[in-house]
């Protein structure tokens, strides 16, 4: 059968060969894929919870582990960066470098107070995204990562990224965090640390 994906604005298209690292060979439909995937995030998340107080989430080692947690029941390259161009991200053999630049950076402002708790994670989220490591998943596991990165500097606050809707389908919730992050392409951070800042609960 054939896996046709109707992806939503500003989503990553997988080319034919990253479409044949579907484990679940009977998925033919987004909505299939997609709660494929949730049930998978949420024992990722569970593990994460669970995870060693050793595990340090800002290692390049470490966001390849937390992807392939999240999708590793679902794709077979869960956790590999990717080894094609996408409509959006770094050049492939700048991956690794940028990586490490950002969690580096992200490092830095957490051990020295560079921003406030939630324009750190803003700028950490996006790095990440900009970057756009792995074929498929990355706001996913941006999102995620970030948050793990936000409970390390202040584990009373946490982030409803979906705004009381989601982020996995077209919604004006979801048009305004694209925007966001198109706006700190440029490095303009203030509507994506304003979000955060809404989206944030204690």
């Amino acid at each position: 059968m054939t896996l046709e994906l109707h992806e939503p604005t500003g989503a990553t298209p997988l080319t034919p060969d990253e479409l044949l690292g579907l484990k679940a060979k009977h998925i033919t439909t987004r909505g299939e894929l997609n709660e494929l995937e949730g049930e998978n995030i949420i024992e990722g998340l569970t593990w994460l919870d669970r995870r060693p107080k050793s595990f340090d989430i800002l290692t390049d080692d470490a966001a390849r582990e937390v992807h392939k947690r999240l999708f590793g029941q679902v794709w077979d390259w869960a956790g590999v960066y990717r080894l094609t161009e996408k409509n959006i991200g770094v050049p492939v053999w700048h991956i690794s470098t940028e990586m490490r630049t950002c969690l580096d950076d992200a490092r830095y402002w957490r051990e020295n107070g560079t921003y406030d708790p939630l324009e750190a994670t803003a700028r950490f989220h996006h790095k990440l995204v900009w970057v756009h490591p792995f074929a498929n998943g990355n706001g996913r596991w941006a999102r995620i990562l970030a948050d793990a990165y936000l409970a390390t500097i202040d584990p009373d606050l946490f982030l409803d990224w979906s705004g009381g809707g989601t982020l996995t389908a077209d919604s004006d919730h979801r048009a305004r965090y694209i925007a966001a992050l198109r706006a700190a392409d440029g490095f303009e951070f203030g509507p994506l640390v304003d979000l955060l800042k809404e989206t944030a609960k204690k």
